[in-house]
């Protein structure tokens, strides 16, 4: 009993997918209080299906999934949001047409996390607090993305690809960032990612998923010193993981 009161999140037998397409055939996982998954794998092995899940913006034909021990798996998408959910799809989903200001304060819920911390993590947003949305750089948008996240005061952090297409110095910053929300307590944080030697410093532990299915889970650093398992599921050297 004492495993499961720590575990924020908690999915049990997940199967899901889009239409009659199953993508995840039988998902379990389980994640505690201030870790860091990295959800890993080549394209189309369920990584983001396995993200819109937990959202619940798939079909799921059988499984839970439940946060803090509260069974989040009748509730609509807006529902678990409340609930703590918090999401940054591989898309961000920023308001254009508010400011930045305004995108936050559009959804912020009571916490501790606020308009002000989040300028205190990300200096740039407050420089542009009253710029649009579609007048930000992509990586201000993905720092958008993650204050209008956390505003939401989540128990969950779900980032989908949080570094794609983004210079290499955001990149930096963003995975700082990242680290500092997760150290700050009372969430965990799940990372899908395509490139392990992006995020395999900053998580605590690694899942691969190969059809939907979870094919190794080991903490980062193991699965950093292992090259032959990177090499066979995700086609990159230990060097390249080392990064």
């Amino acid at each position: 009993m004492a495993d499961l009161k720590a575990d924020l999140l908690a999915i049990e037998g997940l199967r899901a997918g889009y239409g009659e397409a199953v993508v995840l055939p039988n998902m379990s996982l389980r994640l505690s209080e201030g870790e860091v998954l990295a959800v890993l794998g080549r394209n189309g092995t369920g990584k983001t299906t396995l993200i819109n899940a937990i959202v619940g913006i798939n079909r799921r034909f059988a499984g839970t999934i439940a946060l803090s021990g509260r069974d989040l798996t009748a509730m609509r998408a807006d529902q678990r949001a409340r609930a703590g959910i918090g999401w940054v799809p591989q898309e961000r989903n920023i308001f254009r047409s508010l400011t930045v200001e305004e995108n936050m304060t559009a959804v912020a819920q009571p916490g501790s996390w606020t308009t002000a911390k989040v300028y205190e993590m990300f200096p740039r947003l407050e420089e542009r607090r009253g710029n649009f949305g579609n007048q930000l750089s992509g990586g201000e948008q993905q720092m958008l993305a993650i204050g209008r996240a956390l505003v939401l005061n989540p128990k969950v952090l779900l980032l989908d690809e949080p570094t794609e297409g983004l210079a290499p110095i955001i990149v930096e910053e963003l995975l700082r960032a990242i680290g500092t929300i997760t150290r700050s307590g009372g969430l965990c944080c799940m990372i899908v990612e395509q490139h392990a030697q992006k995020i395999l410093g900053l998580a605590d532990r690694a899942v691969i998923l190969e059809r939907g299915t979870i094919v190794h889970d080991a903490p980062s650093g193991a699965l950093k010193a292992d090259p032959a398992v990177l090499e066979r599921h995700l086609g990159v050297s230990g060097a390249a993981a080392s990064a």
